[in-house]
């Protein structure tokens, strides 16, 4: 499932949909990614502290939009083949 994300809470929420559609705690997706349960949460919240109205900024001046998906499965040759 493709998400278009335009804010920083926009992406905070596609963020909370990946972690809850995977059944992981704010505190379980913190210790996977080596950070604090509370910096999960400020990302979650489209928190500007956690530097992400810089990146939505960005995108915006840019006229882009963030689209989060899974990593894809491919082979690394099989992508370069598409080249």
């Amino acid at each position: 499932m493709d998400l278009i994300a335009r804010s920083p809470q926009q992406i905070g929420n596609a963020l909370r949909r990946f972690r809850t559609e995977r059944s992981l705690r704010q505190a379980d997706l913190g210790a996977m990614a080596r950070l604090q349960q509370a910096t999960v949460s400020k990302l979650e919240g489209g928190n500007p502290e956690a530097r992400l109205q810089t990146l939505a900024d960005v995108l915006a001046a840019l006229d882009l939009e963030l689209v989060i998906r899974p990593r894809t499965k491919a082979d690394p040759a099989d992508i370069e083949d598409l080249f």
